[in-house]
């Protein structure tokens, strides 16, 4: 006779699985007004966000002067001056070699468009002149009825551009005050929170700190990684600014998919006008092959040893946020999964049982029964 559900069990069980879902839907209606409110914030936030990445990035020169006696304000204007030096300096490797060549590459973007030219003209594609100027014409009338569009787009460039460097602004002065008054902030917080939240929320910022550290130290590596191999492959096939390209694949590295399109394409474009389409292609296949390598293999170890998240939790997180929030959203992935996960492990550690020590029987321990035959000790040699 086959086994009758129990009616006890199964309206325990309708009732738990009730409760959970209205549990889980309570969760997730506070993180959709969480998010809301972050969207309205965004633009003090996102300031914000800049400057704590920067500030784990300049925090160890910091350190290392205030434990030998400088004074805080002192430290954090040398490192702040030494950061915007350092960027200068790298603007200054990229831009000065390009407009020092930049007749050079005038001249062979203007060869490279006469040898296009030409090979159209050729078989299998038979362009003529005529039909050049005609699709130039037909280009010329869009761009003439699209005109209203494209004013539109330049000032919301224009906006984009003017928000940057607000946000640049700020960022670096909100650096400046992390990197003066950054170790005051936990005591500080200590003293504000009551009972319990005094100890959790310092602790858990304490290591969200250390998991921002360990994300930018990671993607400084990766971004040295490219740049190396990148620019080995650069000077191999013989293309000229080769530094300047390594310096630019470093420093794009740290904006996920649109730094390494970017710096790949700045690449192609040089060596397709100064060494032909044949090392065109050969540049295109290293940069898709070093970035292959970086997004499968080099990011995720060195991130997955970092920040203490499996490789495959990192491509699903760099994915998802890109897909959510574009770039922003692909660069925020990786260190946001972290501190979840930072934060989920701390919950799973107060949450969790202190371990049972085995108690010792009160009679004592086992002896061994005792037998009649004694074994004989073993004689010396």
């Amino acid at each position: 006779m086959p086994a009758t559900l129990s009616t006890t069990k199964t309206r325990a069980a309708l009732r738990t699985s009730a409760r959970i879902s209205a549990e889980m839907l309570l969760v997730l209606l506070m993180s959709a007004v969480a998010l809301w409110v972050l969207g309205r914030m965004w633009s003090v936030v996102w300031p914000l966000v800049v400057a704590l990445l920067l500030t784990t990035l300049t925090w160890p020169i910091t350190r290392f002067l205030r434990r030998h006696g400088w004074p805080p304000a002192l430290a954090a204007s040398a490192v702040t001056v030494l950061f915007l030096l350092v960027a200068a300096g790298i603007v200054v490797l990229i831009v000065v070699p390009v407009v020092a060549q930049s007749g050079e590459l005038a001249t062979g973007v203007v060869d490279g468009i006469k040898q296009v030219r030409a090979w159209a003209a050729g078989p299998p594609l038979n362009i003529g002149n005529e039909q050049v100027t005609s699709a130039l014409d037909a280009m010329i009338a869009r761009i003439q009825d699209s005109i209203g569009g494209i004013v539109t787009a330049t000032v919301t460039g224009v906006g984009v551009v003017a928000n940057g460097l607000i946000t640049t602004v700020l960022a670096l002065f909100l650096m400046f005050f992390f990197l003066k008054d950054g170790p005051r902030f936990l005591p500080w917080l200590t003293r504000q929170l009551p009972g319990r939240l005094a100890v959790d929320v310092p602790t858990v910022a304490a290591r969200g700190w250390d998991t921002l550290g360990a994300f930018v130290r990671s993607q400084a590596f990766v971004g040295l990684l490219d740049a190396v191999f990148i620019g080995l492959g650069l000077w191999i096939v013989g293309v000229p600014l080769v530094f300047p390209l390594a310096v630019l694949t470093f420093v794009t590295a740290f904006v996920p998919i649109v730094g390494a399109l970017f710096a790949g394409l700045v690449a192609v474009l040089i060596t397709l006008v100064s060494n032909g389409p044949t090392d065109a292609l050969i540049v295109l296949a290293i940069i898709v092959a070093v970035q292959q390598l970086e997004g499968n293999v080099f990011q995720p170890m060195v991130q997955s040893h970092g920040l203490g998240l499996h490789a495959g939790v990192i491509l699903l997180a760099v994915t998802l946020g890109a897909s959510l929030a574009g770039i922003v959203g692909s660069l925020l992935a990786v260190p946001v999964a972290a501190l979840i996960a930072m934060v989920w492990n701390y919950l799973r550690e107060q949450l969790s049982d202190p371990p049972r020590e085995p108690q010792a029987d009160a009679a004592g321990p086992p002896q061994k029964p005792e037998t009649d035959t004694a074994v004989p000790a073993k004689e010396p040699t």
